[in-house]
């Protein structure tokens, strides 16, 4: 299989879809490995690096998406983009697709076969592709907060961890999967008090055993939200119904109760955001406030660290990749339950119900037999 590695387009997106070692290991299996001169640059890898691992580098995203039968991609396609989409071609990447109809309108006429990294779902309802970068996000936004909380950042002017003889900061973390672990760990370690509210008994349990009993645990309900939010200093939105809108926890009304400089970094903001006034922003451009409090709604954090972000997830998508390329896409979606999950979109049919619910679209039961050609059982 031929299989290509474009460069992003994302603002400020510096991160890249496969390092040389993952090339090499394509390529030992009898894969062609295409990269978009200077894809690594943003993450410090060369294409003298990806050459040497066997790849071939070429000049341009158009040969990339015109010679590829797979395109392997950090972040969902750029309207740029759109127009190097074909039929048949395999997307493997982040989609995020529920708050994005127009690509997935522009997929669905091009008939793509979309795999969303999001959705990949082994049987114990883990998330493998999702975890390293949910990981990375959670703990950035903590870091996040703590920047924009200084007053000459638009902030209330608070050290999250306090002082000797000075309250610390409160940070209210909405969520207890992936990101709010991390989100919560950072917090504790930055000294801070900290309130985690989450549907799950066993993972708020979970939790606190971790930490030591160093947070305070609440089911996720409107009550116990509005009397976080009178409290905090930082919230942290991370929520996530794997491949959903996200739900809106948090109303254009509540923010009105929150205190005059407080921080809310949207972590669900790639699922359309948990605040009402969310809206995507860019690592140019992070910030905006609504009612006095500060909204940071960067739907790519990972990629302000991409050398972390690019080494963490490749590693997880390569045997993916690998199962795909060697398969078929074919074979391997019918072999393999969790990347059958992971089916978004699949030449011209939506086959994710959650995507399908969110935009009012038809959606189309993926099929699960392998008897016959996949293509003869919509």
């Amino acid at each position: 299989m031929i299989i290509g590695i474009p460069k992003e387009v994302k603002n400020n997106e510096y991160r890249v879809s496969l390092i040389p070692a993952g090339a090499k290991s394509l390529v030992s299996h009898g894969h062609t490995v295409l990269i978009e001169k200077g894809a690594g640059r943003g993450c410090g890898i060369s294409d003298n690096e990806f050459k040497k691992a066997g790849a071939r580098i070429v000049s341009s995203a158009k040969e990339v998406f015109g010679r590829a039968e797979m395109i392997i991609k950090v972040k969902e396609p750029m309207p740029k983009e759109f127009s190097l989409l074909r039929p048949d071609l395999i997307l493997f990447t982040f989609l995020h697709l529920a708050p994005l109809p127009e690509l997935t309108d522009a997929l669905l006429q091009q008939k793509v076969i979309g795999i969303g990294f999001e959705t990949v779902q082994p049987d114990d309802g883990s998330l493998p592709l999702l975890a390293p970068m949910s990981e990375v996000a959670g703990r950035m936004a903590v870091q996040i907060g703590a920047h924009y909380l200084e007053k000459n950042n638009g902030g209330r002017g608070v050290l999250l961890g306090g002082i000797t003889g000075v309250e610390k900061g409160h940070v209210l973390i909405l969520g207890s999967g992936s990101v709010g672990s991390n989100a919560a760990q950072m917090a504790v370690g930055l000294g801070a008090s900290v309130t985690v509210l989450g549907k799950s008994r066993a993972h708020l349990a979970h939790l606190e055993n971790s930490l030591h009993s160093r947070i305070n645990t609440l089911i996720s309900n409107e009550h116990n939200i509005e009397e976080e939010l009178k409290k905090a200093d930082l919230v942290v939105g991370a929520v996530l119904i794997p491949g959903a809108q996200a739900p809106k926890l948090i109303t254009r009304k509540m923010l009105s109760i929150m205190k005059k400089g407080a921080v809310l970094v949207d972590v669900s903001i790639d699922q359309g955001g948990c605040a009402e006034t969310s809206k995507p922003t860019t690592h140019s451009d992070p910030v905006y406030e609504v009612d006095s409090v500060l909204h940071y709604c960067v739907a790519n954090m990972p990629g302000a660290v991409p050398r972390t972000s690019t080494f963490a997830l490749a590693s997880v998508t390569l045997p993916f990749a690998l199962e795909i390329a060697d398969k078929g896409v074919e074979r391997a979606l019918t072999e393999n339950r969790a990347l059958q999950r992971g089916v978004n979109v699949y030449k011209g049919k939506l086959v994710n119900k959650d995507v399908a619910a969110a935009q009012g679209k038809k959606f189309a039961e993926f099929p699960k037999s392998h008897k016959v050609p996949l293509d003869n059982l919509f």
